[in-house]
């Protein structure tokens, strides 16, 4: 079957601009970089629409098996040059596998179903921590992530990677910070802001109904207004040396403290 797939040898091909494109966010799609991003987005039923591979990595048997899942589900294979595969593939040691998908599609329905647990990433401007985020929201069964105001795009290849394949799982929502707040008080949600200092300790805080957990960009963290609007700030109990938290540490900390309250109260 690969003897009889198309191969690209030069740069300038126009699938090549295409993928660097969705890469740069100029285009609609997903860059996947890697087999595992690859195999979890089939995983997920995402469509991939075209892969390309090197053609030493043609007598692997994972790659073989992602070609076949692939071509099975309808999209198209590639082999490629390896002065081609580095120019689609963003990481600094090319990947065996590269290959655009369409973005997941989305609905409220999955970000506000059942007791929402909803975290808003507000100014978040590292790819790599709004992917963690998106990592943890997942592993501690939060609801979904919005991506508010200047935060960094979820799907961004680096953000897809560091969130290991949640991205493609996860309810996310890209939007303004003032729409994001007024989205989650419309479905319910009880709206807690994460300050360093000064709030309401995150264990102290009754995290077991609706609710939207407001983490701030580095450095600058959340904006006055967007605090004056919350109905309660809270903090990561720290010792006193210690000036902050990661954003996706700090997220990290209150989606399972949700988690752990939520359980308690189910086994009570």
């Amino acid at each position: 079957m690969l003897a009889r797939v198309r191969r690209i040898t030069s740069r300038q091909n126009a699938l090549v601009a295409e993928f660097r494109a969705i890469a740069r966010g100029d285009q609609p799609g997903l860059l996947l970089d890697g087999p595992h991003l690859v195999a979890e987005a089939l995983s997920a039923c995402v469509a991939v629409r075209v892969a390309m591979i090197t053609a030493d990595a043609q007598g692997r048997d994972d790659v073989g098996e992602l070609v076949s899942r692939v071509e099975l589900s309808g999209g198209e294979v590639l082999t490629v040059s390896a002065p081609v595969m580095a120019a689609v593939s963003p990481v600094r040691s090319s990947s065996v596998i590269v290959a655009i998908a369409d973005r997941p599609p989305r609905s409220a329905e999955r970000l506000y179903g059942g007791t929402p647990l909803v975290v808003v990433a507000c100014d978040v401007q590292d790819p790599g921590n709004v992917g963690a985020i998106v990592r943890v929201v997942e592993a501690a069964g939060g609801s979904g992530l919005i991506a508010a105001g200047r935060c960094a795009d979820p799907f961004s290849p680096k953000a897809l990677r560091g969130s290991m394949g949640s991205a493609l799982r996860v309810a996310i929502s890209v939007t303004e910070v003032e729409k994001a707040v007024a989205d989650v008080r419309r479905h319910g949600c009880r709206v807690l802001a994460a300050v360093p200092r000064g709030g309401s300790s995150i264990f102290d805080i009754d995290l077991t109904g609706p609710v939207a957990i407001l983490i701030g960009g580095e450095g600058g963290g959340l904006s006055r207004s967007i605090l004056a609007s919350a109905d309660e700030s809270f903090s990561i109990p720290m010792q006193p040396q210690v000036e902050s938290l990661n954003v996706a540490v700090t997220a990290a900390l209150a989606a399972y403290e949700a988690r752990r309250q939520r359980l308690a109260t189910r086994s009570a």
